[in-house]
């Protein structure tokens, strides 16, 4: 029993560092490219969401918006809310994203759920910063986000195109109700 005991004490403690570790990734998926020349400062302040893929931490969500700006840290505060319009209630959540390379390059990795980080890297932008594409590490995760409640069909068409480029399944994007 302590032979046993001395082998699954190390696999499950590897098993479990493997899970948290693939749970961090802040991959950019293959193909795409962050902003370069990026102005984190131009970023920060209220975005919303024109449409997403859906996953539980916004399912039945509308009126999604994404607000951000800077920590005394150097730090970026996350500051996400949104309606759940089955449960008729408001919804929110605060988190932090950090610069995965240089505060030039717009790969960033953020968490809600420390130590489990996210990818976030902006794909495409507008020079004004008005309006961004926004993919995670892989083909599960897509945002479009617009400082205004819609996006001209321009952009749109421009960052749909982008996006199922590299692989993705824009037909499956849920496009977010903005009262």
């Amino acid at each position: 029993m302590k032979n046993m005991a001395k082998i699954a004490i190390p696999v499950s403690l590897g098993i479990l560092g493997l899970l948290i570790f693939n749970s961090c990734s802040v991959g950019i998926p293959d193909g795409a490219t962050a902003v370069k020349n990026f102005d984190s400062k131009k970023y920060l302040g209220k975005w919303y969401e024109i449409a997403r893929f859906d996953f539980r931490f916004e399912k039945d969500m509308n009126n999604v918006t994404a607000e951000y700006s800077m920590k005394d840290n150097g730090h970026i505060k996350v500051d996400n809310k949104g309606y759940n319009y089955v449960k008729k209630e408001w919804k929110g959540s605060i988190g932090e994203a950090r610069f995965v390379e240089d505060e030039k390059t717009a790969r960033l990795k953020v968490s809600f759920f420390k130590p489990i980080w996210a990818g976030y890297n902006v794909i495409d932008l507008d020079e004004n910063y008005r309006y961004a594409l926004v993919v995670g590490n892989n083909l599960d995760y897509l945002w479009i986000l617009s400082r205004e409640k819609t996006i001209p069909e321009d952009i749109k068409q421009r960052f749909l195109e982008k996006a199922k480029n590299l692989g993705y399944k824009t037909e499956n994007l849920i496009w977010t109700k903005q009262d």
